[in-house]
């Protein structure tokens, strides 16, 4: 089976796990291997990436900014159905996966590549969505999954590959993290380690988006949320992109302590996780949007979209965003999005997100017109 592949494109992060991997996959493969790297709104410079991947001598490396698509063509299609699962999360990581992998797909194609890879772990969920999404995408196309099938299962021996083969370490790395951490413009996520006993509060130096809700500002904070056809296009007035939306949401909500989670959730694969979630953005559309709904639907239809927003969250979770079942799902879910424009007012203060005063112009409920 090796034999049969010639070249490979990798989810590249830059890191020790990834870079390791790429060294890897030329080992094992004897293939050529291309790069990609995703800017989603991590915060990372992504630039040290393409000198590492270029010093191990990858030609071919993409590295690309996809902030803009990831929200308006996967967060906010979500946050149309007011999605939380279990009842909490705002699946920060799981929406992310699947325009990752997309790109994978396409570059792939273009490239003449005959499989991807990711680092995705066999112990989470992240592993599944990848090859979902690539069996609904391009059914033919191989995907390698090192951590199913090498022997470093420790991170002695991650380590001892790396100085084997020179791949640079960098000092902080060489000891086991004391918990790992995924970021998109949506959420941080922090788990593992000293956050695997749910009877041990996080500690405070792990949040990274939001303040103390103790000693976050004491005056609430109104947030004017515009929307048109169940999206964002402005904040306080100001019309932004929907990547902008997210980051002055953010900066807004973050400032006040909105959108910690701190959830044991059941994972796909069978085995439950503890997650410490920071979305202060995204915990401020949520608000504003089901104000607005609370207006703009009648009970039949407000009714629906909270029986089927379940299932649809789950179906995200899980990886199935290119499935039949969701695409159907987000067609009824978008016709109930049509009528105008209209904005809502949501208040922060101190972790808390919630909707205030939301606003609604009489034609934009009838006739699908008006302006706020």
């Amino acid at each position: 089976m090796t034999k049969d592949i010639k070249k490979v494109v990798l989810a590249y992060s830059g890191g020790l796990d990834t870079s390791i991997i790429l060294k890897w996959l030329q080992e094992t493969y004897d293939c050529e291997v291309v790069t990609f790297t995703a800017d989603l709104g991590q915060g990372e410079e992504l630039e040290p990436a393409r000198k590492k991947a270029e010093m191990m001598g990858i030609r071919e490396i993409h590295i690309e900014d996809l902030r803009e698509e990831f929200v308006r063509d996967f967060v906010f299609p979500m946050f149309r159905a007011n999605t939380v699962y279990e009842g909490q999360y705002l699946l920060g990581t799981s929406i992310a996966r699947p325009l990752i992998a997309k790109r994978l797909i396409e570059i792939a194609e273009e490239s003449g590549a005959d499989a991807i890879s990711h680092g995705a772990t066999g112990k989470g969920n992240d592993q599944v969505r990848f090859e979902l999404t690539a069996n609904a995408l391009n059914p033919s196309i191989r995907v390698i999954a090192p951590w199913r099938e090498w022997d470093l299962q420790s991170r002695t021996r991650l380590i001892e590959y790396a100085e084997k083969n020179r791949i640079p370490i960098a000092k902080d790395k060489r000891g086991e993290a004391p918990f790992s951490v995924d970021a998109n413009l949506l959420h941080t996520s922090s788990e593992g380690k000293l956050l695997e006993d749910p009877a041990d509060v996080a500690p405070e130096y792990i949040f990274q988006r939001t303040a103390d809700p103790l000693t976050a500002p004491n005056e609430p904070e109104t947030i004017t949320v515009g929307f048109e056809k169940g999206d964002a296009v402005s904040v306080n007035g100001v019309t932004l992109s929907p990547a902008m939306v997210l980051t002055k949401l953010n900066e807004l909500g973050g400032k006040h302590g909105v959108g910690r989670l701190d959830l044991v959730e059941n994972r796909f694969i069978g085995m439950k996780s503890r997650g410490v979630y920071e979305t202060p953005g995204g915990t401020v559309l949520l608000a504003a949007h089901r104000g607005i709904e609370s207006i703009t639907l009648d009970r039949g239809a407000a009714h629906l979209k909270d029986e089927i927003m379940p299932k649809y969250a789950e179906l995200i979770y899980n990886g199935f965003w290119y499935s039949p079942d969701r695409e159907m799902l987000q067609a009824l879910i978008d016709k109930s999005q049509e009528p105008g424009h209209w904005r809502s007012d949501a208040q922060a203060l101190q972790g808390l997100g919630q909707c205030h005063r939301p606003h609604l112009a009489i034609l934009a409920l009838f006739r699908g017109s008006g302006d706020l």
